[in-house]
């Protein structure tokens, strides 16, 4: 398969880097195809190393790529795994509205940053507990739940969250909540006691 078959075939919206195409060719080979592909316009360099292959809206023309989509393709080329926390968690499974402006993964690999647009995506290096259940549902409310904080936990939170895991496993469930703080732990064994 040719470079550009394989960017067609992920769609638009997919991101990656150069390493995604090693097994094509030398990294001075493909470094060069890919700036030929950004020169014909059918990809863009959205930061240094980084491309998209960028979903196009009738109106509005290229739209930025997607927050998951850029940190999906740091973390394949550096190995890594990632989770995502702050307001930008909280926001994902749906107890805030908020979209920040500098959203923070968690991550096994290297610490990086970088700025897309007028939106600031940082990779912050973290412990071996924090990242014991990265990129599961229950360290997604993990990470959304510690942003709220205890006192901002309520009724219509805890509704989403039971509705946001219902489709949890009970093994990997509690395999998964293993390291959270306690008093997230015994928020979510209460909640899910009956659910799975």
């Amino acid at each position: 398969m040719s470079m550009k078959k394989r960017i067609l075939s992920h769609g638009q919206g997919w991101c990656f880097t150069p390493k995604h195409f090693l097994d094509l060719g030398t990294d001075t080979a493909v470094r060069k195809f890919l700036s030929l592909l950004q020169k014909q316009g059918v990809i863009r360099r959205i930061a240094q190393g980084l491309y998209d292959y960028p979903r196009e809206h009738n109106v509005l023309g290229k739209v930025p790529p997607s927050i998951d989509a850029v940190a999906t393709a740091i973390a394949e080329k550096n190995g890594a795994k990632i989770q995502p926390t702050g307001a930008y968690a909280a926001n994902l499974i749906g107890i805030s509205d908020q979209v920040p402006g500098r959203v923070i993964f968690l991550t096994d690999g290297p610490p990086k940053k970088l700025k897309i647009g007028k939106l600031e995506i940082v990779f912050k290096q973290s412990t071996v507990k924090n990242m014991f259940a990265a990129g599961s549902r229950e360290a997604l409310v993990i990470q959304a739940l510690k942003f709220m904080g205890k006192d901002q936990i309520d009724e219509t939170v805890l509704k989403t969250v039971k509705s946001f895991l219902k489709s949890s496993k009970r093994r990997e469930f509690e395999k998964n909540i293993k390291f959270a703080p306690q008093w997230i732990r015994s928020i979510l064994l209460n909640l899910m006691k009956d659910e799975l």
